[in-house]
This record gives structure tokens, C-alpha cells and sequence, in this order.
């Protein structure tokens, strides 16, 4: 089992934007240093407490400030991006990283960005819109002819190439054919890992669904997979997961339930999981009452939360309810305390990961 990280943010809003970016650019180079072998960075355009709008900027800098970590986009929103644009930017972010970067896509699912854009979530356009965008990418990147390429969003043009002055469409990525694509799901049985299953992408799970979930998510991912005559390995799933280390078990669910992971629970991600209609997603059972899903719940049924031993046997646990998977995605908060969140990013990696390595 490999270890990785994945950095929404999470960060009041109000806070200020140069410190929180330099604290999670900070969070990558420990990280780094620490063994992690991947981490991925998302996307909001108006989400204040997730206020990383340019994660391929982040991913530019963070690169260069780290030695062997792999970083992708978790993820692109792709309705946000004009086709020909990003297929430049990540194909250039691409030779960058020099093999380190990994391309996570995805529909998104904040409204206000959905806004900002002209789309409307109600009709589901935003998921028909990922899925041409993302080909129209690849398209650009085997050498797409020249002509005039539209939707209802966005709209280029493939220039006829003057061959003799050098001016053409020239960039293409580093790794071939394309860097490693991921693809984000969040439902039961999500529409967007059918389409990764498909297409042989990679699935990546987001942290807040309970095993069952999860299980049907790599159901339909395998599913897809087999009918497009694909082979499927569960070494490429993602599982996102809260993960929070101390000595005892006492002191870790204390914190857990006082510290930075509380306050974005109960402050923030509950809010909003509740306003978008999302809680459901959260139950074990699909009839437990919305009021049951608190603080109590998630530590006790989602989050990883305790000693070195309880992490281990959790993981287990979870590796064994759902059938396997690759890399564990832990999931970022503010390091407060700095010294005790290094501690347990530290046991994650050092103890506890060596740990499960006959689960490889």
C-alpha cells in the first residue's frame, strides 16, 4: 500500500491567502521528506475556506520545492477550462515536473463556480461538458487537424500551421502518451468512474463515504472496465481518508474531536455537505436520521482516528470491507499544532504504512 495526501484546503474563510498558501506548500516539502509518494491538489474558484483556484500554479511551485513526490490536480474541474488552454498548461506543467505530475479531472460540485461559468448543475450539463472537454484535450495532444472546434461553453480554433516560420501547435506532454489521468467520484454508483473504468483512468474515492460506498464505487468501476473489454487494478484506486495519530487512543479522539478536524467538520464541511444535499453520501445506514451524522459519527464510523495500533487495524479493516486498494490519500488540515500534526503524518508513513505491507 502506498501513502499519499490530498490537499483540498481547509481554511477559515477570511484567512489570509499568502500565509495559507505557503502553509500548505510547507505541509507538501515535510511530506516529501517524510516518504509520501504522491499528493493531490484541488480546485475552488469561490469556495473561501478551499481557496486554491490554480492548482497547476501550486503544483509549479511545489515541484520545484520538492525531490521525488508525485503531485496531481484533485482535480481540474474541467467545465472551468477552455480545452486548448489546459491542454497547454498541463502539457507544459507536465515537462516541468519531469514525470511527477499526475492529471485528476472531474466535473466539480460547488454551485457558485457552476455559476461563474454559465452552468447549470440542475440540467447536468457540467458532467457532459467534462466528458468533451477532456476529450478534445487528448485530441489536441495526438495532433487535432486544423479547424474551427465549438460547444455550447467554449470555442478555438486548430490554426492551419506555417510550417516554414515554426509557428504551429507544438506542445505536447512529457509522459506519453499523457500523464497518469485520475478521476474523481462521489456518488453510489458514480457516473464519473464509469466513465474512468471506460477509459482505463484512474479512480480516486473523496474521504467522507462510508466503506459500503466505496465498495460500490469500485463495483461500477469494474464493472465499466469489463464491458469496454479493459482490465482493472485495484493498485490504481485512490481512498481518501481523515487520518489523525497519537500514543493512546484517548489523546487522538480528543483531538479529534477539539481540535483543527472538528472545527472544519462542524464549522464548514457539514454545512455544506448538508446545504448541497450531500449527506446522505455520509450514512451507513441510508435510514439513520440526517441529525445523527455529527462530529461522534464521523470519528467513530469514517475518520482514522487513534493509536498506532487502532490506525493499523482500521486500515485493515477498510482494505478488507471494500477488497482492496492502492494508495491511502490522508487528508489535509491546518498542522495546528505544527509539531504533534508532523508526529502523526510521521507514524502514518514510518509505522504504520510498513505495517500493511503484506496488504501490497
Amino acid at each position: 500500500m502506498d501513502l499519499g495526501y490530498f490537499v483540498d484546503p481547509l481554511h477559515p474563510a477570511g484567512s489570509d491567502f499568502t500565509k495559507t498558501i505557503h502553509h500548505d506548500l510547507d505541509q507538501l516539502k515535510v511530506l516529501d521528506e517524510l516518504g509520501y509518494s504522491e499528493a493531490w491538489v484541488a480546485e475552488h474558484y469561490t469556495a473561501a475556506w478551499e481557496n486554491i483556484p490554480a492548482p497547476d500554479i501550486f503544483i509549479a511551485q511545489a515541484i520545484a520545492m520538492t525531490k521525488n513526490i508525485k503531485l496531481g490536480t484533485g482535480v481540474h474541474c474541467l467545465p472551468n477550462h477552455n480545452p486548448f488552454h489546459i491542454a497547454h498548461r498541463i502539457a507544459q506543467l507536465d515537462h516541468q515536473a519531469e514525470g511527477r505530475f499526475m492529471w485528476g479531472v472531474g466535473s466539480g460540485a460547488t454551485p457558485l463556480d457552476f455559476q461563474a461559468f454559465g452552468i447549470d448543475p440542475a440540467s447536468n450539463e457540467q458532467r457532459e461538458l467534462t466528458w468533451e472537454t477532456l476529450e478534445m484535450v487528448l485530441k489536441i495532444w495526438d495532433g487535432l487537424e486544423p479547424g474551427t472546434y465549438e460547444n455550447k461553453f467554449w470555442k478555438f480554433t486548430m490554426p492551419e500551421p506555417m510550417e516554414e516560420l515554426g509557428f504551429y501547435v507544438h506542445m505536447q506532454p512529457f509522459q506519453k502518451p499523457h500523464p497518469p489521468i485520475a478521476v474523481a467520484g462521489l456518488g453510489v454508483r458514480s457516473d464519473s468512474l464509469i466513465k474512468a473504468g471506460q477509459n482505463g483512468w484512474w479512480p480516486l474515492s473523496i474521504d467522507f463515504v462510508p466503506s459500503n460506498t466505496l465498495k460500490s464505487q469500485w463495483d461500477v468501476y469494474e464493472e465499466a472496465a469489463l464491458a469496454a473489454g479493459r482490465s482493472s487494478n485495484r493498485d490504481d484506486w485512490r481512498i481518501c481518508r481523515n487520518v489523525y495519530i497519537a500514543d493512546t487512543t484517548e489523546e487522538a479522539r480528543d483531538f479529534a474531536l477539539n481540535g483543527v478536524m472538528a472545527r472544519d467538520f462542524v464549522t464548514y464541511f457539514r454545512l455544506v455537505m448538508d446545504k448541497l444535499g450531500f449527506l446522505d453520501l455520509m450514512k451507513i445506514d441510508p435510514d439513520m436520521p440526517d441529525d445523527d451524522i455529527d462530529l461522534e459519527y464521523m470519528v467513530d464510523n469514517i475518520w482514522i482516528v487513534g493509536s498506532r495500533d487502532d490506525v493499523i487495524e482500521k486500515i485493515r479493516n477498510l482494505y478488507s470491507d471494500i477488497g482492496g486498494f492502492g494508495t491511502l490519500l490522508a487528508y489535509s488540515h491546518e498542522w495546528d499544532p505544527r509539531d504533534e500534526w508532523i508526529k502523526s503524518m510521521t507514524i502514518l508513513a514510518e509505522e504504520v504504512i510498513p505495517s500493511l505491507s503484506d496488504l501490497n
